[in-house]
């Protein structure tokens, strides 16, 4: 495993839609693998393949403890309700953050590392995260939906006395 270099806007293959993943091999499991490393090394949430340079429809989502690091390749949301609106990031537009209305209950579906099918639901985080990386595959930011947007504010480091 290693970790990637994050591909930052305006970079061009954020804008692009991205391919369909058509073999399950060893370079889609690194590629996984990788994403994962690279996720967690930058404290995200999630993480689509567009970020990291390949244009391909792969994310990684780590949003709760109840389902722990998720791996989906060619994923489709296939149910949306309710409403929340809320703040996002994003690991390829740092200092920024936006208010983003998105479906409070979603549905995914899509496929393991081995091409199986696989199917997970979540609320609050667990879905605005499957939205916001199913966006990153269809080319779509989060500065694209926001109603508005803002400088990020720095967390405070917590002093050791």
């Amino acid at each position: 495993m290693s970790i990637r270099l994050i591909v930052k806007h305006p970079d061009d293959v954020l804008r692009e839609p991205a391919n369909t993943v058509t073999k399950f091999n060893s370079n889609l499991h690194k590629l996984l693998d990788d994403m994962a490393e690279t996720m967690y090394d930058a404290d995200g949430v999630g993480l689509a393949a567009p970020q990291v340079g390949i244009s391909k429809r792969v994310i990684v989502v780590d949003a709760d403890e109840e389902h722990g690091l998720i791996e989906l390749v060619n994923p489709e949301i296939v149910s949306k309700e309710g409403e929340q609106l809320g703040p996002e990031g994003c690991l390829s537009i740092p200092g920024l953050q936006g208010d983003v209305r998105r479906a409070l209950r979603v549905t995914i579906r899509g496929q393991d590392r081995h091409g199986n099918p696989v199917e997970y639901s979540g609320s609050e985080l667990l879905a605005r995260a499957f939205q916001h990386e199913v966006d990153h595959l269809n080319g779509v930011l989060f500065i694209d939906l926001a109603e508005s947007v803002y400088e990020r504010k720095a967390v405070p480091e917590q002093s050791e006395e």
